[in-house]
């Protein structure tokens, strides 16, 4: 059985620094591939080198259909940054359902669809407010909607909640958990927080110089003494002691 998304010969260079060369992996259906790693590591290159927003190298098959070559708005891909990135001139409704009106939807499914994804998101009440009116959260809840609402085939998350409180992240990360079940969405998280990458994810990789090790497991990961999972238990048990 072919997997729902790879990557092969995955290779990007900034001037004279190699970023990574001959890079690859693969991605199930309704699985959230978390790649943990050090800032600078490359995490962002590699997600913009699968959305097309660089110039790198690689074949990138997605439902088994070489992308490689197609613009990036003809991937099927959405990517998510830090920022929400919202229209500030549209209103919640609006902001959710732009890539349904640039498709040209008929106004009654489009109507209906935004609906819908407003419910799902908990924001059915904040419709008509302007993004300057919205909490981090809800601004990130409405970047989610505007995202999931053209049904992209995979979703890419450059640490969509790293400008979040912690209690708001936490939040957000419980919210996308079960956005991802309920929808069947794939995706692939990078982030160089260990513990978002374990509750985020149902697949682990950790990215560095270049190279992307994938695990087997949730436990191999976290044994890795790269992820700082080990050191986290020695800080805590030492704390418990004081």
């Amino acid at each position: 059985m072919k997997p729902f998304f790879e990557l092969k010969g995955g290779e990007l260079a900034y001037r004279a620094k190699t970023v990574f060369r001959d890079l690859g992996f693969s991605l199930e259906q309704g699985k959230t591939l978390a790649i943990l790693g050090k800032s600078g590591c490359g995490k962002t290159s590699l997600l913009k080198l699968i959305a097309g927003l660089n110039a790198g190298k690689g074949q990138i098959l997605l439902e088994n259909a070489d992308v490689s070559n197609f613009p990036p708005q003809k991937r099927g891909i959405v990517y998510l940054y830090q920022e929400a990135l919202l229209f500030p001139h549209l209103n919640v409704f609006e902001n959710v359902a732009f890539g349904l009106r640039i498709r040209k939807t008929p106004e009654n499914i489009l109507q209906e669809k935004t609906r819908a994804m407003l419910e799902a998101l908990g924001l059915q009440d904040q419709a008509q407010k302007s993004a300057d009116q919205l909490s981090g959260g809800q601004k990130q809840r409405v970047a989610f909607g505007r995202a999931l609402i053209v049904a992209p085939k995979l979703l890419l998350l450059d640490e969509p909640f790293g400008n979040l409180d912690v209690e708001t992240r936490a939040a957000m990360q419980d919210f996308y958990k079960e956005m991802a079940h309920k929808s069947g969405i794939s995706a692939i998280l990078v982030t160089h927080d260990l513990k978002e990458a374990i509750r985020m994810g149902d697949a682990w990789a950790y990215l560095e110089d270049g190279n992307l090790e994938l695990f087997p497991d949730l436990q191999d990961f976290m044994s890795d003494p790269r992820t700082g999972m080990q050191e986290e238990i020695r800080f805590w048990k030492k704390f418990n002691q004081i």
